[in-house]
């Protein structure tokens, strides 16, 4: 992986000099997202954060930083998991907030936490209202970011056959949805995805997207 961390190490300066964001070239950081009524992750696992770091040599924190949708520290990290259970409804400057950061280099991580219906729905909405235009696309299998660290050749959610939505930005993937989730609640401490169908390959995934996210 040492030609993966060299590549990222060129790639993380010329996202520094974007003058939307103010990305930290030392230690990165992934973004729990704070959202609609004070609604946030219960349930996803950080341990893909420390298999990102030991695969790609590159020094990112092991925990999550608590990041609020409607307030300007969205713009200072490279990754953020969207997820949560339940109804929610961003407001204008959340909507305005994700449209923003997703179109200048952000990435995010969206599902549901234990495969919650109210919250895929709200979700759905939410990305159709904040983001017109651009609408949810199953992501190739070919795609990158199967490939990018560890490869994956299928999706699998109960023995069945899966896939990842996204949404695009000038041909870039931004934006990773699965209705099911990648929560990998079985390694979140007290958690249990109990009578939902997390993608088995999800920590897999969620490795390969921090290292997609930070090459793009």
């Amino acid at each position: 992986m040492k030609i993966l961390s060299l590549l990222i190490a060129a790639v993380l300066p010329a996202h520094a000099a974007n003058p939307s964001f103010d990305w930290n070239s030392e230690t990165i950081r992934c973004g729990n997202l704070v959202y609609g009524n004070n609604q946030t992750a219960i349930c996803f696992a950080d341990t893909f954060l420390s298999d990102a770091a030991k695969e790609t040599g590159l020094k990112i924190a092991a925990k999550f930083a608590t990041i609020h949708l409607a307030k300007d520290d969205v713009f200072t990290t490279p990754l953020c998991i969207f997820t949560g259970q339940g109804d929610f409804k961003l407001n204008g400057t959340e909507r305005a907030n994700l449209k923003r950061y997703l179109e200048n280099g952000g990435f995010m991580l969206a599902s549901p936490g234990c495969s919650d219906s109210a919250w895929n729905g709200a979700f759905k909405r939410e990305i159709a209202l904040a983001l017109p235009g651009y609408g949810l696309k199953q992501i190739p299998m070919d795609h990158e970011i199967f490939s990018t660290v560890k490869r994956i050749t299928k999706l699998t959610v109960k023995g069945r056959t899966t896939y990842l939505q996204g949404v695009f930005v000038n041909g870039r993937l931004a934006l990773v949805y699965s209705p099911e989730g990648l929560n990998n609640a079985a390694n979140a401490k007290g958690c249990c995805c109990c009578g939902g169908a997390e993608i088995k390959e999800c920590r897999e995934v969620n490795v390969n997207a921090v290292a997609y996210a930070l090459l793009h």
